[in-house]
């Protein structure tokens, strides 16, 4: 990260490598979100803890044990050594409050970054639903047409070879063959 004239310079990918899903939700984790912020996750902790009426549920969890061993199972070793209370987790909307609790130029510059990345992977997925129903929609259209397309060739090869008249017999006929 660098900054230029009280802008944060963060490349998306860095962003985007701490968005992880979990409960079906995309979230970034304290630890995570204090070295964005460049705080630390105890000071960042205490920060949420003082203000915790701002964070319902849906805002901020904390994970569970067997959530963040799964987690960390993902990373194979872990670079985030020992911990001695499960990691907090921030949906978009508890990030945004979490800006709020901060109240720094940093927290300010940070949280237009990852709004900025939540805003892109949004439009991304949404490109994504609208292809992927478009080839459903195809799909269906020719699932019907395997039949009619098969009967098309049995038609054609018909024509291409027609079934031959049974064809007079030539020869002399012996007696009794009449």
């Amino acid at each position: 990260m660098a900054k230029t004239k009280n802008k944060l310079i963060m490349p998306d990918k860095l962003v985007m490598n701490k968005i992880y899903i979990i409960r079906g939700q995309r979230i970034m984790l304290d630890m995570d979100l204090a070295e964005l912020y460049q705080v630390e996750t105890k000071q960042l902790k205490r920060q949420v803890r003082r203000n915790i009426d701002r964070f319902p549920e849906d805002f901020m969890f904390e994970l569970t044990t067997k959530e963040f061993e799964n987690l960390r199972s993902q990373f194979g070793t872990s670079n985030w050594g020992g911990i001695r209370y499960m990691p907090m987790a921030f949906t978009e909307q508890g990030m945004a409050m979490l800006s709020s609790v901060l109240n720094s130029e940093t927290a300010l510059q940070v949280h237009i970054q990852i709004i900025r990345v939540f805003t892109r992977m949004k439009e991304m997925i949404m490109m994504h639903k609208d292809i992927l129903l478009q080839l459903e929609k195809i799909e269906k259209e020719l699932a019907g047409h395997n039949e009619d397309i098969t009967l098309i060739f049995e038609y054609l090869k018909k024509l291409l070879n027609p079934p031959q008249p049974p064809r007079p017999q030539i020869g002399f006929l012996r007696k009794g063959e009449e």
